[in-house]
């Protein structure tokens, strides 16, 4: 394993908001859990689906899923259906727009070995869509500030920019057990700029284990929260407001 590959895009809302913690996971083993191999299962289905219908060759995981369902198979065929439409739409702005499944995205510009797998990349001149599904029902997820999605879309256009005249960046969540098809969008500019002065000096930050502690709705997810001084005092303080 990299050295500094535990800053990943998946967990960047905690590390940027929390820089230390990215030290202080690092090494605990991720705890395997039903809902994330269910989420797993259908991520696999969703990539199979997509690729038939491109008229790709890609073999079919059904048999080999844990969780297959109905209800798995249905999310996983309004995900392929929301692609396609994506994949039309693009036809608009160039006549030869590209799509990638499973994609390795590296953003290591920003931070370093610093990469992730995008689920749907789709790019055409002036837009640049990246596309995420999301299976769990306890989170609602959205797009806007996503830092996950920020930093997918950072190593698409460091794959992609010079193959494609691209100005927008869309990205959406896809979370049909939710009801949830959140898009937000961002000009390459801004993007850039977020890169350059938050992404990039916070990863650095992360890299030592310095900055500042700091609770918040990142906590959900952190290895380390139930022992987190800083979480304890937050939470003291507010329940001195209760």
């Amino acid at each position: 394993m990299a050295k500094h590959a535990f800053l990943s895009a998946s967990a960047s809302h905690r590390w940027i908001n929390c820089p230390p913690s990215a030290k202080l996971c690092e090494g605990i083993k991720d705890e395997s859990s039903p809902y994330a191999q269910e989420g797993t299962d259908c991520h696999e289905l969703c990539a199979y689906l997509v690729e038939k219908a491109l008229g790709r060759d890609a073999p079919d995981p059904t048999e080999d899923l844990t969780y297959y369902n109905g209800e798995m198979q249905n999310c996983a065929e309004e995900y392929r259906d929301y692609v396609l439409e994506q994949f039309e739409r693009s036809k608009k702005f160039c006549s030869d727009p590209m799509v990638f499944i499973e994609q390795r995205l590296d953003f290591s510009r920003w931070v370093e070995n610093g990469f992730g797998t995008g689920d749907c990349v789709i790019i055409a001149d002036e837009v640049l869509h990246i596309i995420d599904y999301k299976h769990g029902l306890g989170v609602l997820v959205e797009s806007e500030g996503n830092s996950q999605m920020m930093c997918y879309a950072l190593g698409a256009l460091e794959a992609f920019d010079d193959l494609y005249d691209i100005s927008t960046i869309e990205m959406t969540i896809f979370q049909p057990r939710r009801e949830n098809v959140s898009t937000s969008s961002i000009i390459k500019e801004d993007l850039l700029k977020w890169a350059d002065e938050v992404l990039k000096p916070t990863a650095a930050l992360a890299y030592e284990g310095k900055g500042e502690f700091k609770a918040g709705d990142h906590c959900q997810f952190c290895k380390v929260k139930a022992t987190c001084r800083e979480r304890a005092e937050t939470n003291l303080e507010l329940a001195k407001y209760d």
